[in-house]
């Protein structure tokens, strides 16, 4: 954490943001297992008098930005069919098989604190740099894999978070062997609304399959895989 207040989030519907869009779309590893579903309702409670109310969002770890899935994109934060096809181009190139992700305590950022995401071979920045170029990011900025665990709903002194944030007792990373990559999308209105799996990416084979959920995507979409 660089500064010295945590950022405070407002529960709103941010227009200026999303002019009008619908959905925000991203890359991510879905991490909602039972364990780790435990763990952060666990640093949910450790932090309830921190955390702005209704955050809902399953656990996960994004590994790229997409933006507003368009047909016909516009501004630099839509995110086309083509650019999904480059991606997924990439991805294929790259070649991936499983690998395994330790999830562990609590850290912050500025806006949100997370648990800790620990991925020693280098896999999550490998997939980041197949994805750069098509999304909203650079492969050589700065990343952090983490653990979402809610939004701070006020500007508090951060060193006294971080000692709260210190005194959070876990036992220990917890171990998931990940084999796939998930498109995943969101109501732009809802600030910590729920997640919907659009697409997963199988390392082994490479495949694209869709979900129910991506039916509401322009045709274009669903014509690639």
């Amino acid at each position: 954490m660089n500064t010295e207040y945590t950022l405070r989030n407002q529960r709103r519907d941010f227009p200026e943001w999303h002019l009008g869009r619908p959905h925000y779309a991203l890359w991510a590893l879905l991490v909602d297992t039972e364990a780790v579903r435990q763990r952060v309702q666990a640093a949910q409670t450790h932090l309830a008098d921190r955390l702005l109310d209704g955050y809902c969002r399953q656990a996960h770890v994004t590994v790229a930005l997409c933006g507003f899935p368009s047909a016909a994109p516009q501004h630099a934060d839509d995110f086309g069919a083509q650019a999904l096809g480059r991606q997924l181009a990439a991805l294929r190139q790259a070649g991936r098989s499983s690998f395994e992700i330790g999830i562990g305590g609590l850290a912050s950022f500025s806006s949100v604190p997370y648990l800790s995401v620990q991925e020693d071979a280098g896999h999550l920045g490998q997939l980041r740099s197949s994805l750069a170029g098509s999304g909203l990011h650079s492969a050589a900025e700065d990343y952090i894999p983490h653990v979402t665990v809610g939004l701070y709903a006020d500007a508090w002194p951060m060193a006294t978070v971080q000692t709260q944030l210190d005194s959070f007792a876990h036992s220990g990373h917890l171990r998931l062997t990940v084999s796939r990559l998930c498109l995943l999308s969101y109501v732009a209105k809802d600030i910590g609304g729920p997640l919907q799996t659009l697409a997963e990416y199988d390392f082994q084979s490479g495949a694209l399959h869709w979900s129910e959920a991506s039916a509401g995507l322009p045709e274009c979409f669903r014509a690639i895989g």
